[in-house]
This record gives C-alpha cells, sequence and structure tokens, in this order.
C-alpha cells in the first residue's frame, strides 16, 4: 500500500481522542485519508476530527461494546466508505502489586486491551476483505519480557500480539495484511507522571539511556504509518526494537534480574500507593464502566 494508494481511502482508528492514535489519525489524513476516529472521549474526539484535513467522523465507542462497535462499522461505510485501514490502538494500564489490584480492574485491562482489539477486528473484517485491507495491532514491548507489578498490562498485549499473529496468517489468503507494532516509551499521558510514579520511575531506573528515551506520540505515529504505508508484518517504535526480536528468549530472565534490583528499594506503602489505572485515558475508559458490586462467594456442587 503506497502513499498514493493511502489517499482517498478510509482508516479508522481506536483510541483516537489522545496520544498515539490521535497522532497517527493526523498523520492518516494528512497522507489524504478519511479518518474514523473511534474513542471514549467524545469532546476530544470532536476536538481532532475538526482539525484534520480530510473528511472525518467519529464515535464515542467502548471497544468491549460489540453493538456499539457495530454500530460505528456502519456509520463509518456509510459516512466515508469502507475502511481500507483499521488501528487497534485502544488500550489502558494498571500499575501495582496483582495481590493489591481489584480483580475488577485487572479484568478491564484484559477486556479493553485483548477482547476489544478481537471485536475490533471482528466488526471491521467485511470492510477490510472488501478492500482487501490492512489491520494494524498496537502491541508494546511489554510483550517481550513480562514486567512485574505490571501483570495485567503484559499480559494483555502479549495476548494481542498472539492475537494478531493468528490472524495474519487466516487473512492472507483475503489479501488482507495484519501488522503488530511495538511500542517502547511513548510519552503519552499514561506515563507521563512516569518520574512521579514509583512504579514507572522503578522499572526505568536501571534501563540503559537509550533505552529509557521517552519518545513524543507524533514521533511514533511517523513510524506507524510508514508501516501502514508499508503494509509491514512488523512495526517498531522505536526502529532499533527489531534487533531486540532475536534476543526473546533471554528477555524474560533479563528483565526479572533487572526488575528485582530496581524495585528491591521500593518499600511496601510505596507499591501499594502505585496500585491504579495510568493516565486520562485509562481513567476516562474506568469511570465511564463502573465495576459490578463484588460477587459473594457460593458453594459450588459438590461430590
Amino acid at each position: 500500500m503506497t502513499q498514493s494508494r493511502l489517499c482517498g481511502r478510509v482508516a479508522v482508528v481506536t483510541g483516537a481522542a489522545r496520544g498515539v492514535g490521535e497522532a497517527t489519525a493526523r498523520n492518516l489524513a494528512r497522507r489524504g485519508m478519511r479518518v474514523a476516529l473511534l474513542g471514549r472521549e467524545l469532546e476530544s474526539l470532536r476536538r481532532v476530527a475538526h482539525s484534520l484535513p480530510t473528511d472525518t467522523c467519529c464515535f464515542e465507542v467502548d471497544v468491549t461494546d460489540d453493538a456499539a462497535l457495530q454500530g460505528a462499522a456502519r456509520d463509518t461505510a456509510a459516512r466515508l466508505g469502507p475502511a481500507s485501514v483499521v488501528v487497534a490502538n485502544a488500550g489502558i494500564a494498571v500499575a501495582g502489586p496483582f495481590a493489591a489490584s481489584e480483580a475488577a480492574l485487572f479484568n478491564r485491562v484484559i477486556d479493553v486491551n485483548l477482547i476489544g482489539s478481537a471485536n475490533t477486528a471482528r466488526v471491521f473484517l467485511p470492510h477490510l476483505l472488501n478492500t482487501r485491507g490492512y489491520f494494524l495491532q498496537i502491541a508494546s514491548t511489554a510483550a517481550f519480557g513480562s514486567s512485574p507489578l505490571m501483570s495485567a498490562y503484559c499480559a494483555s498485549k502479549a495476548g494481542a500480539e498472539s492475537f494478531a499473529q493468528a490472524l495474519r496468517t487466516e487473512l492472507r489468503p483475503a489479501g488482507v495484511g495484519v501488522g503488530i507494532a511495538y511500542l517502547h516509551w511513548t510519552g503519552t499521558d499514561m506515563i507521563d507522571a512516569r518520574d512521579d510514579h514509583p512504579v514507572l520511575r522503578a522499572l526505568r531506573a536501571h534501563q540503559p539511556a537509550p533505552i529509557r528515551r521517552v519518545h513524543t506520540p507524533d514521533q511514533v505515529a511517523v513510524w506507524l504509518t510508514r508501516g501502514i504505508e508499508r503494509r509491514a508484518t512488523s512495526v517498531y517504535a522505536p526502529p532499533w526494537l527489531r534487533l531486540v526480536q532475536p534476543l526473546r528468549p533471554l528477555l524474560p530472565l533479563i528483565v526479572s534480574r533487572i526488575a528485582r534490583r530496581s524495585l528491591a528499594a521500593l518499600s511496601a506503602a510505596e507499591l501499594h500507593s502505585s496500585t491504579g489505572v495510568l493516565g486520562a485515558g485509562g481513567r476516562a475508559d474506568w469511570e465511564a464502566h463502573p465495576p459490578a458490586p463484588p460477587a459473594r462467594p457460593a458453594t459450588p456442587p459438590q461430590c
């Protein structure tokens, strides 16, 4: 898919109200794509949509709500045309010890980051089959080596990567491309307070300087857009991450060793006080999705 072929086509970006999603939508619009923006914050989505140079539409959508996604897909096709590019970017993160995390919050991260990505792919698949389009799953280096205190996020991103790998093989005969984007430290509101947050500060403390570098959403969006233009199977942000892939069998051991050293200095109070949703986008999702009351213990059938 070359740049000239992107012009005039339709892109769908989830999590487009801010951060990487917003920046990617802007980059695709600059290349002449009409863009449908999906996310949780309608006023922010409207602000982004009104500032783009091409035809747009926006929908306040929870990616775990299949009916709402179907409605967004139907209305996108009616207003802009069938999507040629779908970027599954919506995601949230929580930090803190697993034992101290609410079950509902842990489950919500899995629902948004993994189930929401699958829902997005399923609902927009008829568009992509029609256009022989391209689906880009936003993953993370969290899928490379699981980090303590980020168990839900790491599990969800590893699952999203595996889902996209399987989907790629299934859709190749139909001419639909599937790419996976591996993002490292990116300056979104999810980690804006990284140096004030004891967990994120500790996780970065013993990383070499090049690995600690935080890239802006605009720079990451440039890398993602280049990958979309090439229909790349893998997109690395930053590009040097591709050199890490051959080392992946070793990364869990390396990450575990570094994490033990960096977290040893944290007190129990610091660990527990840091538990919760990261970033304004994650808080908006969590506040719009109040958890159900805790389930009462029930005795299952016995023999």
